[in-house]
Order: C-alpha cells, then structure tokens, then sequence
C-alpha cells in the first residue's frame, strides 16, 4: 500500500489519496519497473564481452537479445517450486503415472514403432523408457503448444543470470550454450523456446546437455528437438546410452519386506538381499541373483518398497530426483502393460481415478473454486480450491482430491 509522510494529517492524506489514487500508484511502480528494465539492459550490456569471448559473434548476441529488454517475472516465479521436492510421492505419481499417460503412449508407441525401433537398435535404450520421458518431460510434446508455459529461453536464462542469486551461474553457462545452438542453425531465433528454467524441446534438455547429446535422427542436417519428435526421443537415448544404460535390464523391482527387520542402506546383490527376506511382490523370480540393487521405500514401510537397479540411477542423470526416476520406471512398464503397482501408496484418503479428478474440477469450476485447467493433475491451484470448498463446507481442509470430496461435489 501507498505510505505518505507522517507530516501531513490524516484528512489531508484521505484527500490526496481520492485525487491521485490509482494514477500515482501506476506512476511509481513503472519508475520502479523502469528502473529495473534499465538495470537489465546494463547487465546484458555487461554480459556481451563475456559472450563474445567465448565464442558467440557479435551478430549472434545481437540477434539473441534482441527484444529482450526486461527480465521474466514468470521465470522468477516459478523457480520458487519444483514439485520433485515439494510434492507427497503418491501425488507426483499419480499426477504422471496414470490411465490417460498409460493410454496415449501407447498410441503414441504405435505411431512411432519405426522410429522406436530404430533408436533401440542404435542406442539399445527401451523404447518404453523414452516414451515415459517424453510423457514426463512435455506431456508427448502437448506442453510445447501453451503459450502460458513455454518462455523464450533466451529471456528465461538472462533472468536467471541476472536475477536469481543461487542461478546465476546455471543462467550464464546455459545462455552462452543457448547463443551457440542458436548459432550453429538448428533451430531459429523465433522457436528457440523452453521452459522457464531453459530446458527445450519435446524431451526438455537443457543447452548444455543439447549441445553434448543432440541427434540429428531423422537425418534432415538439424537436431531439432523441438519439433522432430525423432530427434527428440534420440537425444534422450543418447544421453542414457552415454552416461551407462544396461540393455535388456529393467530400473528396478516392486518388493515385499519382511516384518521387523532392518535394512543396509548400500548397494547389495539380489541374492544378499533375498536372503534378509525380501521377495518380489508379483510372486516372480528374480532374473539375476548377482545382479546389484538399493532398496527404497519412498513412502514408508506402509507403502511400496523397490529394489533400484543400476539403470535407475542412469535415469537420474536425466534429472536427479528419486521421485522422477521412479514414475518414468513405473510409466514405461504401464505402458508395456504390466498392471501397475502390487502395494498401492499409503493415502490419507480415498483415491480417485484420472477421469474422476478432472470431474471434481468441472465441478469445483462451475462452483467458483478453480479456476485452473480441467486436467485431472492435482497441483496447488487445484488443492487451494479443494481446501476452500472443504472449509466452506464444514470438511477438513487437507486438499486432497477424494473420493469422499468428490462425492459431497456432485450432490452439490
């Protein structure tokens, strides 16, 4: 709010309020904004010796920032939250590994089959795997159509450097890698686009990790990732390929523990660890009893319990979260078409399918709680309108989408 001198009394303060109001208002927050535009234009300014001697020429810098003149509050935003840190496992999950993601790789399976067959065979990666990245990544390519998400990374990664202390130094290496893609000819000025943190394409890698795996598969002279969806999906086998992918070996086993015992936190064999009593839990043998594994119970004992293998911790090299690395295993084997988990996770609540959470936010929207898309994921705008539709209603506000929730809703 406006804060005048403490000179000036309470009544002269209420009239110059009435009489400037909101034109003021406006007026010093475009100085402020005005100032800091300036203030960015200085650090790009700055930024350009720095560009040029690393390789960048001058007309390249050029064409990059030109129209960039003030940084992307966007950006800043949505660098406050990362949902692998931040979301209960059985949220995250159940936000990416579901009957609509389970469906449209399939199709997507189907209409890729040559292409996916040719990656297998060159860079001996599961062709399930790649699709559970794609769906993970921009959900089969969908995210790269909003224009509320996708950000001109050129933009994005300046205002990292520049704005975001504790990325600063991710923003300068990975705009200088950016300038260089862009300077090689892959892909224009106009679609180098991303995400607010700079990842790109259909498979979200960032410039440097671009610029180290990037396939030209569909042999056109570029590695367009953003719109060849076989480039895309051999990138993403390249870098898994490269950084140690065991062929024909899965990520990891769903197991059961026996009661009242306690674990080593290491890496063990199968046999070792079939010996301290676990088993897995579809009842089958495991394939190799010298093979190494760490057990992880992401959601307490209550919950699943896994056995991760070598090519686990391969698919955190893609993005070093336990929680990403596991719903791209559990994706890729719903998309191969095993039947999903055998434990199902410890909720605090009933829950409910894909369909029926987009059904509790139609409602939720026809109500005035939500204001969000009807897409079945269940983030914090979708748990703010199901906190308030509980309080409003006597409920308890825990936000969760239940069945118990759901159905108050459609009496409703």
């Amino acid at each position: 709010m406006l804060q005048f001198p403490c000179t000036l009394g309470q009544a002269r303060r209420r009239r110059l309020s009435a009489v400037l109001g909101i034109g003021l208002l406006v007026t010093v927050l475009s100085t402020g904004s005005a100032l800091a535009d300036a203030k960015f234009r200085q650090w790009v300014a700055s930024f350009r010796p720095v560009a040029l001697s690393q390789g960048i020429t001058p007309s390249t810098f050029d064409r990059a920032f030109h129209g960039v003149n003030a940084p992307d509050p966007v950006v800043l935003q949505k660098a406050k939250y990362q949902p692998e840190f931040t979301e209960p496992i059985w949220s995250y999950i159940d936000n990416r590994v579901n009957e609509h993601s389970v469906a449209i790789g399939q199709q997507m399976a189907r209409k890729y089959a040559t292409w996916l067959q040719r990656i297998e065979q060159r860079f001996a990666v599961s062709r399930n795997i790649l699709l559970a990245i794609w769906s993970m990544e921009s959900n089969y390519g969908e995210i790269l159509k909003r224009e509320d998400v996708m950000r001109d990374t050129i933009r994005s990664l300046a205002t990292l450097a520049y704005a975001d202390q504790k990325r600063a130094k991710y923003g300068r290496t990975q705009l200088i890698a950016a300038m260089k893609i862009l300077q090689t000819g892959d892909i224009d000025r106009g679609h180098l686009s991303g995400s607010w943190a700079g990842a790109m394409g259909h498979t979200q890698f960032i410039p440097t990790s671009y610029q180290a795996y990037a396939v030209d598969m569909d042999g056109n002279g570029k590695r367009d990732i953003w719109n060849s969806v076989p480039d895309a999906l051999a990138t993403a086998a390249n870098l898994l390929h490269r950084n140690g992918w065991q062929p024909g070996r899965t990520w990891g086993y769903e197991v059961i523990l026996p009661p009242n015992r306690k674990f080593p936190s290491g890496s063990l064999t199968i046999a070792e660890w079939e010996r301290l009593g676990l088993v897995r839990a579809n009842g089958r043998p495991f394939p190799d009893p010298n093979e190494k594994a760490t057990l992880r119970v992401p959601d307490g004992r209550q919950g699943p319990a896994f056995l991760m293998t070598k090519n686990f911790f391969v698919l955190k090299r893609y993005n070093n979260a336990d929680k990403y690395a596991l719903a791209v295993g559990l994706l890729a084997d719903r998309i191969a078409g095993s039947k999903g988990l055998m434990q199902d996770w410890n909720r605090p609540f009933t829950p409910i399918t894909m369909n029926e959470r987009q059904e509790l936010q139609s409602h939720l929207k026809a109500l005035g709680y939500y204001s969000g898309n009807i897409d079945g994921k269940i983030g914090k705008t979708s748990r703010e309108a199901i906190e308030a539709f509980q309080r409003r209603n006597g409920l308890q506000p825990d936000g969760h989408p239940s069945k118990e929730v759901l159905t108050i809703l459609r009496r409703r």
